[in-house]
């Protein structure tokens, strides 16, 4: 595994074996079995594989959040070796963002609601560092969450749109033995929020089950959700949705599929999770 901070020696090493094909996890590090599960996929579907580490600074809007992020690269590296990872980047912020950078991207439609309306700049930020990871690693394919469903949705149009030469693989979210979604912030709860935490999971499946019922009214499925989250006395709701998967526009009524999503703070962690529900 050759790991390097470098643009030159990342496309030097990337551009070693021009024909064969590679495939790409962009990551912040402080990974976990939902970020392997994307490097097997990759490895699977592959010859080369390749991971970047980097913990975004333009997609955090609280100095503080940026800092508290949790960082191991030397245990991240040693989990990439083990599952046969070819190619990894460790930039430093200055070499993604040199000092007279001034290029950002844009989505529009998709990336205004959900986390896009609680976070303002979260998807330039997140938008812009893909572009230029993609351009970096030039793979063919690369590998995203569904946790993280509107990230995927924006990385999607945004593909499309810049006609990027990349085919966007959107693999399942992977959970704990509990159904907590894994993430890097899980580390950052107290042990009462974390067993409070799987609200997100119940008021996903809650809101699931009213649906196979035969449910079609969005708002009570809204309520379902937000009935569940408020049974957790740690929990404080930030948002559910009931929206159009690819739109991601709210829906009143689901003709056949929808996005549950919702985001839940415990104390200053704020946790995401989502769920698709079709006929």
């Amino acid at each position: 595994m050759k790991v390097f901070s470098n643009i030159p020696d990342i496309r030097r090493q990337r551009w070693a074996e021009p024909l064969v094909t590679w495939g790409f996890v962009p990551t912040m590090g402080f990974l976990h079995e939902g970020h392997l599960s994307l490097v097997r996929r990759a490895r699977q579907e592959n010859d080369r594989v390749g991971v970047s580490i980097f913990v975004n600074p333009t997609q955090f809007n609280e100095p503080g959040d940026l800092a508290a992020y949790p960082r191991d690269t030397n245990r991240d590296l040693s989990l990439l070796k083990e599952e046969g990872v070819d190619l990894v980047w460790t930039p430093d912020p200055e070499i993604v963002y040199p000092p007279d950078y001034e290029t950002f991207v844009e989505i529009e439609k998709v990336a205004r609601p959900l986390e896009g309306a609680a976070r303002p700049g979260f998807f330039r930020g997140v938008a812009t560092v893909v572009a230029k990871l993609f351009n970096v690693f030039q793979p063919q394919r690369t590998y995203f969450g569904q946790k993280d469903a509107q990230q995927a949705v924006v990385i999607k149009r945004m593909v499309k749109d810049l006609n990027f030469n990349i085919e966007v693989v959107v693999c399942p979210t992977v959970r704990e033995a509990d159904g907590l979604a894994m993430s890097s912030r899980n580390a950052n709860l107290s042990p009462p929020a974390r067993q409070q935490a799987t609200c997100l999971y119940r008021a996903l499946l809650a809101a699931k089950d009213l649906f196979e019922q035969g449910e079609r009214d969005a708002e009570e499925l809204r309520a379902k959700m937000v009935a569940v989250i408020e049974s957790a006395d740690m929990a404080r709701l930030d948002y559910v949705s009931v929206a159009h998967p690819s739109a991601l526009e709210e829906l009143t009524v689901i003709e056949d599929r929808a996005l549950l999503s919702l985001a839940v703070f415990f104390d200053t962690v704020r946790l995401i999770d989502n769920m698709v529900v079709e006929s």
